[in-house]
């Protein structure tokens, strides 16, 4: 059974969400923490739970949902995953992070390109991978079957969508995803997402005013 801890980063509250197992292995979604105190938070989670960290995925790679990166890759020498469209994004991270006040020491090259409808495995336990763009380019979601649930980074939030006037958004490509990518999911899945609490796809279907 897979287990989801999130905890809340930056002073643009993103969501990381750690996932783990029975066998101890653990991934990290979207490592946002910044700042020293953030980083610990990490450490101390995986040491006191008696976690492996093996992997690190990127939901997209606007600079708030990247900042712990670096911090992950000298850590725990657990280099990032992203879809290989998040590349553009990716060259004008230090620009972008200086202008919020965020120093950017290094962009650690990735282990791989997430494709989409990979099989993202680890432990005893599995993602799969969900091309959805619109908020971004390369940006993905990632769906577990068994346990219905998905974690959607900054594509879909509890009442709301994401934002679509960022460099490589477009509302018409995120409704497209939205509509073919998650609204094909079971209504009782559980959305986690980038910000904010957690929902479900029916209500969103239900509820949604963004959605047409």
């Amino acid at each position: 059974m897979i287990h989801i801890e999130k905890m809340t980063f930056n002073l643009f509250l993103v969501n990381t969400y750690f996932l783990y197992d029975e066998t101890g292995e653990c991934i990290i979604i979207d490592a946002a923490c910044y700042d020293i105190e953030e980083r610990h938070e990490v450490r101390d989670f995986l040491k006191d739970n008696k976690l492996k960290l093996v992997r690190n995925l990127n939901t997209h790679c606007h600079i708030d949902h990247v900042l712990g990166n670096d911090f992950i890759a000298n850590t725990f020498q657990i280099f990032p995953e992203y879809h290989q469209k998040s590349i553009p994004l990716l060259l004008t991270l230090n620009e972008l992070g200086s202008s919020f006040g965020f120093v950017i020491d290094r962009i650690p090259d990735p282990a791989r390109f997430l494709d989409d409808g990979e099989t993202i495995r680890w432990g005893i336990s599995e993602l799969k991978v969900l091309y959805t763009p619109g908020h971004a380019e390369g940006s993905v979601c990632f769906y577990n079957a068994s346990q219905e649930f998905v974690i959607t980074g900054d594509v879909l939030f509890k009442d709301t969508v994401g934002r679509t006037d960022l460099p490589s958004g477009d509302f018409n490509a995120l409704m497209q995803s939205i509509r073919t990518k998650l609204f094909t999911l079971p209504p009782d899945t559980v959305v986690y997402p980038g910000h904010g609490p957690e929902t479900t796809i029916g209500y969103e279907m239900e509820n949604n005013p963004f959605i047409r």
